[in-house]
Parts: C-alpha cells; structure tokens; sequence
C-alpha cells in the first residue's frame, strides 16, 4: 500500500513516496518524495525461477506463483483445460526456487535496521540473501519481517526455496504420532491431495466440492526492503464505539511501531479529523522493538456525523484522519487514513413463544436482515484475481440486491482492495477464520503460527466498516457434534479439548485484546451463546432455535416450503448448477459435450451431483428430448440453472417472509445468504456466477428474491397466502394486484385488487384465499391450465418485482405452448435494449449474448406479455451488431 509520509528531523522535512504495512484503511493523497527518512525497496516483478533438478528454468512474475509463470511462458497448457488438474500435478509435487538480483543504494547498510518483509509466502520456504540463511516460512497467511541489516550490500541475490505443501503436509502428519487428525484425504470423487489441514495453506487448493486441486508455489503477495534509523509505522487501525450513555462517538486509534532505538522514546501523536472539527494530541512512549499505543478519540458532538450503513440502508460516508507521531529527536511520521462510524451488535436474546435465542444482527441499531451469498476464492491462482474482477463480482453482488458475503474459511483472507470495495459499496462481510471441515492438530508449533497469522489478519481488517463479525472456522463444530469423522466417543474429549485449545483459548483471545468492536462466533454453524453453555461443541449445533444454520438436501423436493428449517439464520444452503455452454466450451472439446461424458463425470467433484440435478429437475421438468446430441447438452446445461433458480427461489422466499413470525415455536429468521457467489473454475458448482463473471439464471432470480420489498406466494392446506416483505426503514401503504392467467391466453382470467400495510422492516401476510375458490373465481381455471402472478403498487408506482406462484409442476401444465419468441437489438446511451416479443405465456425467457461480457437488466423471467424491453449493460465496449450476431432468446419450451 503506498502512501504519502512527511518524514521531519528538526526544521528539515522531505517527502517520501514508501510502502507501509498499513492496512484496511484507504489512503488520500501522494506524490513522489526525493530523500527517504524510510526507504522502500519492492522486490516485486521479474524473479527466475527452477525446479528441483534445474531440468526447467523461466522467468516467473512477483506477485504469482509457478502454475502461473509456466502458462505464461507457454510451458503448459491452461490449467483449467479439460483434465489438466490431474496431468498438471507434477507442478506442485516438485520444489522450486525463486531468485532475483537487486541493487540497493550504497547508504542503504547505514541504516541502523533494514527488514526483508513478505506479506504473503506460499507456503513453505527457507529464504536466503546473498547466501547467508534469513529465515523459513510455513504459513500463506502470515506477515513475515525478517531482520537483514548485516546481510544487504549495494548488489545483492536473494533466493527463495520452496518445498511442495504436498511434502510438507505429508510429512507433518507422519510426525503427529500420537493420535490421527482427521480427515485424512478428501474424497475420490474431489481428486485432491492429502493432509491439507496440516499446512497453512488455502485449504481449498488441495481440492473440494466444487474446485480443483491447484497447491501453489510462489510469493503471492508484495516483497520489500524497508530501511529506516528510528520508527517504522507496521499497522495503524481506527474502530468506532458508540456510548449510549453520553450519546458520544469515540475512535480507538491503534499505532503499532518497531523501535530501533535501545531506549524509550517519548513522543507525541496528533489525530486531526478536519471535517469533524476534531482534533486531539497524546503523550506516547515507542518501547524498543515492538510496541503499540491505543488512543481514544472522543468525535466532536457539534458536527453532525453521518454513519456507515449497509447497501440499501443509507450511505457509505467515511472521512479523512490525520495521524502524526512525533519522537524527541525530531522524527515524524504523518498517516492519511478513511475512518467509518458504525456499529454492529449480534442479539442473541430470549423470543417470547419461542424456547432459544434469537439470532440477528443490529447496525447503527437498527435490526437488519442479512441477504446474500457466500464467497470462495475467485480463481486458484491468487495472481489472476485482479480488483477489476473484485469490483465486478463484488458489484454484481450489490446488483442482485446483496448486502452482505460470508468469507468462506475454506479459502483465503482477500486482498485490501476487497475489503476496499465492500467498503464503498456497502456489503457486510461475515469473516471466516481459514480452517474448514476438518480438525486441526494443536502443537506449540502449528498453534504459534496461528497466533502470527490472526494477529496480521485482524489488524490488517479490523478497522474495515465493512467486516461485522469474526467466525473461528467452518463446519468444525458440527464436523465434532456429528462425527463426520467417526471417532470412537471415548477420544472425543481429545479433539473437543484440540478444537477450544485452538477456537477458544487462542482464537477468541486474540479477538478479545485485538478487536472488543465486533462479535466472535468460534464456528458456522453453530449455537452460539448455547454452544458456549454446552462447552463450545453443542450436541446439534443445526438446532434452528440457535445461533446460524448449513442446511443442504437434495433429495426432497425443493418447491416444498416446508422441508425448509424454519431457523434464526441461514447461513448457508443451496442447489447445484451447470456454467452456460459459453463457460464451458472454453475448456473443453467436442467430445466433452454429453452429460454422460469422461469430462461432466470429471469435472463434478460433489458425489452423485450430476444425477441429483437430473433428479430434482425431472420432479418439475420434461427433461431434454432433442435428438441432436450437442443441443441436448445445451438443453441440460440450461435445465440445471432453471431448476437451481427455482429452488433458491423457493428457498430464499421462505426464510424472507419467516423473519417476523413465530410458528410452532420457530422463526424470527434474519439471514439468508445462499452457497455459493462465485466460481473458482468452469465447471458443476452452487455458485449464481460462473467464473469469468456471467450471471446465471440464479443470481436474476436473485435480483427480486432479495428486492427490498417483496410479495411472496406460496400454498399451505390448499391456501393461496401472500405475504408483504420489506427491508425499508418505513411503513407501507400498498395494493396488491393479484392476476390468474391461463397458460394459453397472455390476457388474465381475473384481477383482485387488496389494500395492505407492511410494516418497516418485517414480513406479514396480506393476503389469503383458499385454492379452490380463487380456482372458481376466475373461470376455466384449473391447477394444471392456470399460473397466478401478484405485485405490488401505490400511486402509479410499483414497489418490488412482478411475482408468481406455479399451481402445478410445469411438466404437467396444460395449454403451454411453445413460442415464437423474437428480438432486436439497438443503443440507448451506453446501454442497449433488446425488444422482445412473444406469441404466447413463455416461462423462464433467457437472452444470452454469448462471450460478450455483461449483464441484462433481467433474465429468467415468466413472460406475460406479449412484448418486453430488457436493457443489456456491457462491461467492455461492444455494438449492435455484435450484440444482434450473438445473441440467443430461448425458454423452457425450447427443451421440449
């Protein structure tokens, strides 16, 4: 991260353009500086790199890794291509060295401390500069300073030697004799490498259920030479609290130095917010080596002060601070960050009629239901992550309504420009801790790692608005309470005490003297406050009157509500899907393009996955019948995202309208965040964006299952009940418009009209009608011939999307007919209009451009009339006639 430092001694000040370790907070301002008071050397760029007998020799990028500079250099093909993972192999399980010359200026050695510093080693490695031994690394996680004052000269070689994380995690199981730490491997059908929980590593490059096994080499973070005489700035974080009683805003404001000097040194700090009229200094002492000082900076009371909301709460207002520490012999350093008020309280408190605890988040004090997804790593080689694909994926998130991303802990803790953008676009992030579906071991070593890597994490995040709540794990407590792992019940008092020595006792406690401004949950899903009652592993930690829940079944049937659990907090759920065939060809053949073929069976690493897709599709659906093999794959690739969409859909509807009830003792459910956002390649997965980007049919459906306000239908005892769902800050006055059309006519049989209230923030039902009367009422209908749609108006407007509710499985509807569906395409500002045209009711309508990146204003939709306006947004320059050449209008009836 670059910023801009005034470095003063006495009179004499100069500015100095630097890279400090200071982070989760956006920089103002910078120009280049002449004479540095600290020098920043970037080893960043062109490294050479071998393998273990020298047999390969390549130049490699800094940031990047092996997999990466061996495809630029056209050694290997794509990684992703076909079946690569498996031939690719070789890569990871030899040992490659990184080296590179560099140059320092002749002053450099006077400094009186000079620090190699890595932000991010994969994985494992022993560094050496100019050949003399510096240290080793063995956590991807981990900030790592080494002390090289003695060892850099003008001209200088430094080298890095990796050992394959493969190796290392094998032999560090074979070392742990005393009990096994399950699991061993991951299952066949993942085609992944072994004792992954051994190694801090990215646990999802060894392999999972929806990605490939890619362990990488390589420094996939920023490297430098920092050399300075007095003080180093290593981390600066700022959090907000609120005290309710004296209605006063305070920052805490956390400096962490390295001190050269061998004797205290006194000093003072300015923090100046100028747009606040808020101005404070404090008397510090800088201890020798390591130390830090904490601030409390009272905000003025007379300037208003505008909060940091989520996305569709308010704004995202941040505001500039000035922090400048001074020592006695006349140095300084002065720091520009963005500071952000807001608060976040989980409430985990008693519900009348209802035995537990609620489980939901408060921000600024007010309830907010959280909706969204879950994020797993963008790609397996980090390199390739730019922000440009963060901003996208994080954009299409707000896009589709989100605002909140659960970091999956399976994966890596992001990039500071991640953290940046959801910032400013106002998603919350939910932050895993990177241990998931396994146990861990918990000797002195490993645990010692772990400290260094949660300390870095939370500094670096912590004064991140954006981050409301640390999780200690994925699925490790249920992994335990379940007994995934089938351990005989008289050892299970070894891996509980092995999961609170590593969750409770060493985790949480560096939460609790790191970061008092969020809450800590030691896994997902858990009980929370009664997991904590129950010794930190709750008997059934899916208990829907606690805490979160991971609810997955792929055998009932997911148009029926009520094989939901009716939970406090969804955190995750969720059916699989195929990318489009666009995705798909891009890494495959001719050959490949049967639902039956080596690479589907291949590329699906969730056992029987495909089949359940076919399954749960055929419960609804006519399958495809066409007699061309490759529109056949087409048609079944399509299917997948139809039947996902509808059953998310179904899904996500119910834990919406569940947040403001109590039925049979359950409900007051106040999150739904669906697995999985985004893909880590092309191929079977959760996700409701496919790698590279596109939307699948899911994440339009999401765009209206998550609106801001919602009608929602849905059948109970042969009852029509529609409910009124609102994530607004006010009460509504509206009417719904209830419409039954018959499959065969695009005129509807019968309109009602309902006034209804729906309150601020809540979910209540404004309209019931039994089946059969509505069935009556308008004529020839029938379950089988009729589909209902409902909205929601005042005044001319409409709140909410168009929303509709099928009476029958569409495979046994009556009058549906195969359309004649028609577009054109032409400009309107940057965006483009795509006028659609139908001749009958046409179900999941779906317009595709192909590889042209972008996305439609909707997609997926139940055509009602018989023309419809949907504006296309590209995300790179296009036209009207590339857009007219690729594009492609199908629907359901297309697969018949």
């Amino acid at each position: 991260m670059n910023s801009n430092i005034s470095i003063c001694k006495g009179l004499e000040c100069v500015l100095v353009w630097s890279t400090f370790a200071i982070f989760g907070l956006k920089e103002i301002s910078g120009t280049a500086p002449h004479k540095p008071g600290l020098e920043t050397y970037s080893l960043e760029g062109k490294w050479k790199i071998n393998n273990a007998n020298n047999s390969l020799a390549l130049v490699a990028d800094v940031p990047g890794c092996v997999h990466s500079a061996l495809l630029k250099q056209g050694l290997i093909q794509d990684p992703y291509y076909r079946f690569n993972d498996l031939a690719h192999r070789w890569i990871s399980l030899d040992n490659w060295t990184y080296t590179k010359a560099f140059s320092l200026p002749p002053d450099v050695s006077s400094n009186k401390r000079v620090n190699l510093v890595c932000d991010g080693i994969d994985t494992v490695s022993a560094i050496s500069i100019n050949q003399v031994f510096v240290g080793r690394t063995d956590n991807m996680f981990q900030r790592y300073s080494f002390d090289v004052t003695r060892l850099v000269k003008d001209s200088n070689v430094i080298q890095v030697d990796f050992t394959s994380a493969i190796t290392y995690a094998a032999e560090q199981r074979a070392a742990h004799v005393s009990y096994m730490v399950p699991p061993e491997c991951p299952p066949p059908v993942q085609k992944g490498e072994c004792h992954v929980n051994f190694i801090r590593k990215e646990q999802c490059s060894f392999s999972w259920d929806w990605g490939p096994s890619f362990p990488t080499q390589g420094i996939w973070r920023g490297i430098r030479i920092e050399a300075y005489d007095v003080f180093q700035l290593v981390y600066l974080t700022a959090t907000p609290s609120y005290d309710h009683n004296t209605k006063q805003w305070n920052l805490q404001v956390e400096a962490f130095f390295d001190t050269v000097s061998l004797k205290p040194l006194a000093g003072h700090v300015t923090i100046h917010i100028p747009k606040l009229q808020t101005q404070q200094i404090y008397e510090v002492t800088l201890q020798p080596g390591q130390s830090n000082s904490k601030l409390i900076l009272p905000v003025n009371k007379i300037v208003p002060l505008e909060y940091w909301w989520p996305s569709g709460q308010g704004n995202q207002t941040g505001y500039n601070m000035t922090v400048a520490v001074s020592v006695a012999e006349g140095y300084s350093i002065e720091k520009n960050i963005m500071v952000y008020f807001r608060t976040v309280e989980l409430v985990q408190e008693p519900i009348p009629g209802s035995p537990g605890l609620s489980f939901y988040f408060k921000i600024n004090g007010l309830p907010i239901f959280l909706k969204g997804s879950n994020w797993i790593p963008a790609d397996s080689f980090q390199d390739r992550v730019t922000p440009e694909i963060l901003r996208n994926l994080l954009q299409s998130a707000v896009d589709a309504n989100m605002n909140t991303l659960r970091v999956w802990g399976g994966g890596v803790y992001e990039m500071d420009e991640f953290y940046d953008i959801c910032d400013e676009l106002g998603i919350m992030i939910w932050q895993d801790f990177m241990f998931a579906c396994a146990l861990y071991p918990t000797e002195k070593s490993f645990i010692d790692s772990v400290r260094e890597e949660v300390t870095h994490q939370v500094r670096r995040l912590k004064s991140h608005p954006s981050v409301i709540i640390w999780s200690g794990n994925n699925e490790n407590e249920a992994a335990i309470a379940s007994n995934w792992f089938k351990i005989p019940s008289s050892e299970w008092p070894i891996y509980i005490k092995d999961y609170v020595t590593l969750y409770v006792n060493n985790i949480r406690d560096i939460i609790q003297n790191e970061d008092k401004s969020r809450p800590y949950l030691s896994s997902s899903p858990t009980n929370g406050e009664e997991s904590i009652k129950e010794g930190w592993v709750a008997k059934n930690p899916y208990d829907t009157n606690y805490g979160d829940t991971h609810f997955y079944s792929y055998l009932d049937d997911c148009w029926d509500w009520k094989s939901f659990p009716k939970t406090r907090f969804a955190s995750e759920y969720g059916f699989q899907s195929w990318p489009s065939f666009s995705t798909l060809q891009k890494v495959s053949i001719l050959e490949d393009w049967n639902y039956s073929s080596n690479f589907t069976a291949h590329r699906q690493h969730h056992s029987k996955g495909n089949k359940e897709m076919m399954e749960q599709a055929a419960l609804h659906y006519t399958l495809p019948q066409s007699t061309d093999p490759l529109q056949k794959f087409k048609d079944t690739l399509f299917l997948t995202q139809v039947m996902q969409a509808q059953c998310i859909k179904t899904e996500t509807e119910f834990y919406r309208r569940s947040r403001s009830e109590i039925l049979d003792g359950k409900g007051h459910t106040m999150g739904a965040l669906y697995w999985q956002l985004n893909d880590i390649w092309q191929g079977p997965s959760w996700s409701s964006i496919e790698y590279g980007g596109k939307w699948k049919m899911l994440h339009y459906f999401a765009q209206n299952f998550f609106a801001p306000v919602l009608p929602v239908g849905f059948e109970d005892i042969e009852t029509l009940i529609i409910y009124g769902v609102s994530d607004l800050k006010n009460d509504l006055a509206l009417s719904l418009l209830v419409k039954a059309y018959l499959w065969s006519s695009m005129e509807p049989v019968c309109v009602g009209v309902t006034d209804a209230v729906i309150k601020a923030g809540s979910a209540s039902p404004i309209y019931k009608e039994p089946v059969n009367d509505l069935l009556k009422r308008c004529g020839n209908c029938t379950r089988l011939s009729c589909v209902v749609s409902f909205s929601l108006k005042a005044n001319g407007q409409q709140y909410g999307p168009d929303n509709y509710l099928f009476l029958s499985s569409l495979k046994d509807a009556e009058g549906l007919k195969k359309p004649q569906l028609s577009a054109t395409v032409k400009q309107e500002g940057e965006a483009y209009i795509i006028n659609l045209q139908t001749t009958n009711i046409t179900p999941y309508v779906w317009l595709d451009v192909g590889d042209i990146s972008g996305r439609f204003e909707t997609n997926g939709f139940l055509m009602l009339q018989k023309t419809k306006a949907v504006k296309f947004f590209p995300w790179k320059p296009t036209s009207t006639s590339e857009l007219t050449k690729s594009l492609q209008v199908r629907s359901l009836m297309n697969i018949y």
